[in-house]
């Protein structure tokens, strides 16, 4: 790879960096305000006031927050590698939010449940195949 080539790739990584960075910073602040929705519905729950539906949702909302969070960091301590996995595991969870906030149709949660299972067969397959750094 000659000069220029590295130091345009430097570049778009460097700029990558601080992107990634700043989209950290406000899923954190983010994760910290879903902590509060999940207190405060927590809160409705437990005085017979809200639904155990809104509680559940604000909870794997928080976990889809965390686990960006999570995917941001992985990216920085594997050497600005993302890790297939973690993005398998936001798929999963972001199908289980959508069963659980529209499950009128069993049709579709039919069709949402054997994505899950396509993706749970698929991360078994990255696991067993694709290795590890």
């Amino acid at each position: 790879m000659d000069k220029f080539s590295e130091k345009i790739s430097s570049i778009f990584l460097w700029v990558m960096n601080i992107g990634l960075l700043i989209i950290g910073i406000l899923l954190s602040f983010g994760l910290l305000i879903e902590a509060k929705e999940i207190f405060a519905e927590g809160m409705k729950f437990l005085a017979s006031d809200g639904s155990y539906q809104n509680f559940i949702e604000e909870i794997l909302v928080f976990f889809l927050y965390f686990e960006f969070v999570a995917l941001i960091v992985k990216y920085f301590k594997n050497n600005y590698h993302f890790p297939l996995r973690y993005f398998i595991y936001i798929g999963i969870t972001a199908i289980v939010r959508l069963i659980i906030v529209q499950h009128d149709n069993p049709y579709s949660v039919l069709i949402w449940s054997g994505a899950i299972l396509l993706l749970v067969i698929s991360l078994a397959i990255a696991e067993k195949f694709i290795k590890k750094n």
